[in-house]
């Protein structure tokens, strides 16, 4: 049997090199790899950086799904229909959208795909592959080791994806990571952990650990932390800004190689944060004072920001990029707020007859850095902001300026990294907008399941 991966990318116009700051390594291929029996033959092209060569003898093809590259999947998918070859998909989109992917595969998997990889490949083999498979969260699901085999000759960021944990406990109205997890938290066990980076202790790179809050639970993430410190490694993650509450895990953080984290400060408007149900950031402390806790610890940060929340002034946008340079952040994501589908946010703004497209992520005239919905503020203000928070920021002036933080030139490979990812980031900044939802080359219609 020859099952084919494929990792869609979110789009693209013809001649328009893909933003280099997104080709990294798609940890979920390499995790069904690694739930792929040996006797199946695998190949895996990831649609960011190389062509699918759609003729290729093929039995079954499986397609990971967010929701902002939907509309390539689906005409991924309409060229394999074409060519008589089924497609199964799964991912974060197809959980929150299970209905309409179905319209486009012969078999959606929605929750965890490891209890039930396994049956839907043997399914198919006896000719009875289902229509739907559902796999339950747990912590059990996180003991396979990833299969980064399929990476080999691939050209990406030299930076290693793992896992050591999945969901996150904080319910914030605009987020999918919450719904798709239901609120939780499930956690690798540690000593899995352990014996992965030992396997890749050869790749003498930065690690991310992809989790959506590595520090979710802060007695849990000081025993991850403590077992990672004779490891010698040099890690970033995501965190929340409760790490501020907890010297002893900030000084562990430090000691186990953490060099940055990325938290979501989303506004400096306490009644934003109130709306996003994110009123803990200013619970304890200011954001300035936390900022320079997490510097004082000798960890860095990439922040993160939203753009067109209910109680938006103009103003605002002005505070946020001055407080971003002031206070020396190493990164900072401007973004204006997306509404995922079966998010609260989008529900809200869905009673409230606020969107602006049914399926903005189905929608022809939708692209990336567009506001799919309508804003107390004028839309175009919204998005000028955006792109002009991001253009000053990763400027020239602002890059020196932001270096006299030491912190974020504290050793030669951050150093490195200072200066490859904001200088990466400044000529992302001006591609972002262009970038469709799909292939703008594709031609034909999308080819639904019969």
């Amino acid at each position: 049997m020859k099952l084919t991966l494929i990792h869609p990318c979110v789009g693209r116009v013809k001649g328009m090199k893909y933003l280099r700051a997104w080709q990294m390594e798609p940890l979920p291929m390499a995790q069904l790899a690694a739930l792929t029996p040996g006797n199946i033959e695998i190949r895996f092209y990831d649609d960011r950086m190389e062509s699918i060569p759609f003729d290729e003898p093929c039995d079954l093809v499986a397609i990971s799904v967010e929701t902002y590259t939907a509309r390539r999947a689906y005409q991924i998918a309409s060229e394999y229909r074409r060519r008589n070859v089924p497609v199964v998909m799964g991912g974060f989109h197809a959980t929150l959208c299970p209905d309409e992917v179905a319209e486009y595969a012969e078999a959606v998997v929605t929750g965890a795909a490891e209890p039930v990889w396994k049956t839907l490949l043997e399914d198919f083999q006896a000719g009875n592959m289902q229509k739907r498979y559902h796999g339950d969260f747990s912590d059990n699901n996180l003991k396979v080791i990833p299969d980064r085999s399929i990476y080999k000759g691939k050209d990406y960021l030299k930076v290693t994806l793992l896992e050591a944990g999945r969901g996150c406990r904080f319910h914030c109205e605009f987020c999918a990571i919450q719904k798709f997890f239901d609120g939780k938290h499930y956690f690798r066990e540690i000593e899995t952990v352990i014996a992965e980076i030992e396997q890749l202790k050869h790749r003498k790179q930065l690690y991310f650990f992809v989790d959506d809050n590595i520090t979710a639970s802060h007695e849990h993430a000081k025993e991850l932390f403590r077992a990672l410190i004779p490891l010698k490694i040099k890690w970033v993650g995501q965190a929340d800004i409760t790490i501020t509450h907890d010297d002893e895990l900030l000084r562990l953080m430090k000691e186990s190689g953490c060099q940055g984290v990325l938290i979501g400060f989303e506004s400096l408007n306490a009644d934003n944060l109130k709306l996003m149900n994110k009123g803990f950031n200013m619970a304890r402390m200011s954001p300035q004072d936390a900022i320079r806790k997490i510097h004082k610890a000798g960890i860095i940060i990439y922040a993160t920001f939203l753009h067109g929340y209910d109680n938006d002034k103009a103003e605002d946008y002005n505070q946020i990029i001055d407080f971003c340079i002031d206070n020396k952040l190493f990164m900072v994501g401007f973004n204006h707020v997306t509404p995922f589908p079966s998010t609260e946010l989008y529900k809200r703004l869905e009673s409230e007859s606020r969107l602006l497209f049914n399926q903005w992520w189905l929608d022809e005239k939708y692209t990336y850095g567009t506001i799919p919905y309508k804003t107390n503020l004028d839309v175009e203000v919204i998005e000028t902001r955006c792109r002009a928070n991001r253009s000053k920021f990763y400027s020239l002036t602002s890059m020196l300026k932001r270096m006299r933080n030491l912190t974020n030139i504290k050793n030669p490979m951050m150093f490195g990294f200072y200066l490859v990812i904001n200088r990466m980031l400044r000529k992302d900044a001006s591609q972002r907008i262009l970038i469709p939802m799909g292939d703008k080359e594709f031609k034909g219609d999308l080819l639904k399941v019969k």
